[in-house]
């Protein structure tokens, strides 16, 4: 049973498409910036090609091989610096920073992974015209008395049956609500003729 429930949560779990939404917003936002950024390579490129041609190659030569025999002295520094005996206890010492290192950067991918799904579940909102929940919470909490006048008629209307029975039959509401229209209509043929 574990295992059905485990795999029931996990095909009803939309957080790995909202990360996927979250992705392609995020994508499109920086595919935005790209126009801004090949207008100005276009400044810069005739300066930087200038440079390039007005460098001289034998400062650059003699800058690479200044660079060679730096990284050649360090490479020999090192060598003669290698003890045996610390060797194996370097190289433990390595292993389990690694596995430090591998286990934050594990929880750092999940708490992006975390906000970019969170960014997808509000992108999806947006493209679905759908309001926050938090607006709607701060609207019921400054708007109360809007509430409150319908419920305080004594009885229940159409309506407010409708909305309680929203869960379990939510076809019956906009039946009720076609019904009245309908009733309307007729109502307003019959006085026509």
């Amino acid at each position: 049973m574990a295992i059905a429930d485990d795999l029931k949560k996990t095909l009803t779990d939309p957080t790995p498409l909202y990360f996927a939404a979250g992705t392609a917003d995020l994508a499109v936002q920086q595919a935005k910036k790209v126009p801004g950024l090949i207008e100005q390579l276009r400044a810069e490129a005739p300066a930087r090609i200038e440079a390039v041609k007005n460098t001289d190659p034998k400062i650059v030569q003699e800058k690479a091989k200044e660079a060679q025999e730096a990284v050649t002295a360090k490479f020999a520094e090192v060598l003669t610096a290698i003890d045996p005996k610390k060797l194996g206890e370097t190289a433990q010492d390595l292993a389990l920073r690694g596995v430090g290192v591998a286990a934050e950067y594990a929880v750092r991918a999940k708490e992006t992974y975390d906000k970019v799904a969170e960014h997808g579940e509000q992108a999806v909102r947006t493209w679905r015209g759908e309001v926050s929940e938090e607006i709607v919470d701060i609207a019921v909490a400054v708007e109360p008395a809007a509430a409150t006048p319908a419920g305080a008629s004594g009885g229940t209307s159409a309506e407010e049956e409708a909305a309680g029975s929203d869960e379990e039959k939510p076809a019956a509401r906009r039946t009720a609500v076609r019904k009245n229209n309908t009733k309307k209509a007729a109502t307003v043929s019959a006085d026509e003729s």
